[in-house]
């Protein structure tokens, strides 16, 4: 009797103690949890620091320098600007190498959060004349981003099945997925302004274009993608030196088409043409910015600098665990075990 007694003493002592034990390792992984939680939010913390840090060399963000006004004109901005910057050309190309780097942090964080439903994306659309600088922003802006989640398209001349749909139809193909960052060189802007500049299409059509495409960025910016619309303002001269810098090398010469001359030759028009499109689509949810262009490394760091600001803001954290930790430990040690 005496002896069933302290074997049953002995098994409440060690169910007692493995009680502890086991809310001692509870309460260990909590902390453990805990911690990486706190390393996670300080590393966020970090970045958020490390952008806003960014953006203080700018005496003034390019989101309020470079937006369209109503009482903005094309013509009146001087392409070789350089407005909230003061520094120089090293200067410039030190901030994109560093806004790069943070821009691959959010995309990645964007990216992590669209796997899991989170409806945050940005469509960035490129316009400006030829020669502007629109593949050059792409090569240096995202230079550091993981090419999963980006997703270029530059938009030509309509195709013969393009022509068998509504213009938009080859716009909506091309929209950024959840966590993706899609951008557009030229856009459903071409649809407006080449008709218009050609003759293509009546007036009334390419007109009542203004209004639809206000209707369908509507549709896509509350959806939970972050529009962000940009013109290089360039001028002739710098034009007529990447020309020329074409025509002398070799290997440029595929980036020249004598096309580009006949619409230099209506550089006016083009202008004219322009400016009615940001005072008819310049919304609260897409507007445009005008950024100077002739100097190539500031026109870089301010779509840098407008990139980032918009992801920063979308005060995204990781998304958690979509599975069971311990089981899946588990499973992992178990196997480490058989071998």
């Amino acid at each position: 009797m005496i002896w069933v007694n302290i074997c049953g003493c002995h098994r409440m002592a060690t169910m007692a103690s493995d009680k502890k034990k086991s809310a001692r390792k509870n309460g260990d992984d909590a902390a453990k949890e805990d911690r990486k939680a706190k390393k996670v939010a300080k590393r966020l913390a970090k970045e958020a620091k490390s952008s806003e840090e960014l953006s203080a060399v700018w005496s003034l963000p390019p989101a309020q320098l470079l937006r369209f006004h109503s009482h903005t004109r094309l013509t009146d901005i001087d392409p070789a600007s350089r407005p909230g910057f003061d520094g120089d050309q090293d200067d410039g190309e030190k901030f994109i190498a560093n806004s790069s780097a943070e821009i691959a942090n959010y995309q990645r964080l964007m990216y992590a959060n669209g796997i899991h439903g989170d409806p945050h994306r940005v469509l960035i659309i490129l316009q400006g004349m030829d020669a502007s600088g629109k593949g050059g922003i792409v090569r240096h802006v995202f230079s550091q981003v993981d090419p999963m989640g980006i997703h270029y398209h530059g938009f030509g001349k309509p195709t013969a099945e393009e022509l068998e749909h509504d213009y938009l139809w080859r716009i909506r193909k091309e929209l950024p997925s959840k966590g993706w960052i899609s951008i557009f060189d030229r856009s459903q802007y071409e649809d407006i302004v080449m008709p218009r500049i050609n003759g293509t299409y009546p007036e009334d059509v390419w007109k009542a274009r203004y209004a639809q495409i206000n209707d369908f960025e509507a549709e896509v910016a509350s959806s939970g993608c972050a529009i962000i619309k940009i013109f290089l303002v360039s001028s002739k001269q710098a034009q007529r030196q990447h020309f020329l810098k074409r025509l002398d090398d070799p290997t440029r010469y595929w980036k020249f088409d004598p096309s580009d001359l006949d619409a230099r030759e209506r550089w006016d028009d083009y202008m004219e043409a322009w400016q009615e499109v940001f005072e008819k689509t310049s919304t609260s949810a897409a507007p445009w910015y005008l950024i100077p262009a002739d100097n190539r490394w500031y026109s870089r760091m301010a779509v840098s600098e407008l990139l980032r600001t918009t992801m920063k803001n979308f005060n995204q954290t990781w998304p958690p665990l979509d599975a069971d930790r311990d089981e899946a430990l588990r499973r992992l040690n178990a196997e480490g075990n058989e071998h």
